[in-house]
């Protein structure tokens, strides 16, 4: 399957800008979203392939958002990457058990992303 489109979750505008910015630049159609109740609506309207989902937000946290993810039949088909500042082994591993395909710390390096793309659709 090659990914088309990606939905960006994170609260922050300027995380939210240089990763957009990252994907829109290799040719990715990228919807973002502030929140994991927003991301929730978006994932069923605009239907992403991949979802980069941060960690810390207002309201639900990136791991709950992903968890309800990996239990809805509609979504769970959707490659979440958790990509977040939080840096510890032990948050990756949650995030794993969660239902995340992978993980990345902020910031993010475009060339790391890539490869994380690419290794999703393996």
């Amino acid at each position: 399957m090659k990914i088309k489109k990606i939905l960006v979750v994170d609260d922050s505008p300027t995380d939210r800008y240089l990763l957009a910015d990252i994907l829109i630049k290799q040719g990715f159609e990228v919807e973002t979203a502030d929140d994991g109740d927003v991301a929730l609506n978006k994932m069923r309207l605009f239907e992403p392939q991949l979802i980069f989902m941060d960690i810390v937000m207002p309201g639900k946290n990136g791991f709950q958002i992903t968890r309800q993810i990996a239990r809805d039949p509609d979504l769970k088909h959707i490659p979440v990457i958790m990509c977040s500042i939080k840096g510890q082994e032990t948050d990756r591993i949650w995030a794993l058990s969660q239902g995340a395909s992978d993980y990345i710390v902020k910031p993010v390096d475009a060339d790391e992303l890539l490869v994380k793309i690419a290794a999703v659709v393996q």
